[in-house]
């Protein structure tokens, strides 16, 4: 399957599924490690509110940025990837 064949609206559905499965996680995790957001921000050297889009599936952080609150969380990054 080429990427031509593939419908916007696939694309769209897949976006949204990543980023509801990265939000579960990371939320799961801060949560299971007794972190405040701010605490877990400031771990990662991200701003809160930008951590909150996160979690609220409002924001596509880079694998930096992904790479960095799996760092904070102590947990491999495929771990906020695993459905």
């Amino acid at each position: 399957m080429s990427l031509e064949t593939i419908s916007p609206d696939c694309i769209n559905r897949a976006m949204r599924d990543w980023r509801a499965i990265l939000a579960k996680n990371v939320r799961r995790l801060r949560q299971q490690k007794g972190l405040t957001q701010e605490e877990l921000a400031g771990r990662a050297r991200i701003d809160l509110t930008y951590l909150g889009g996160i979690e609220r599936e409002r924001r596509n952080p880079s694998l930096e940025v992904m790479g960095r609150i799996a760092a904070a969380l102590s947990v491999p990054l495929p771990k906020l990837l695993s459905d």
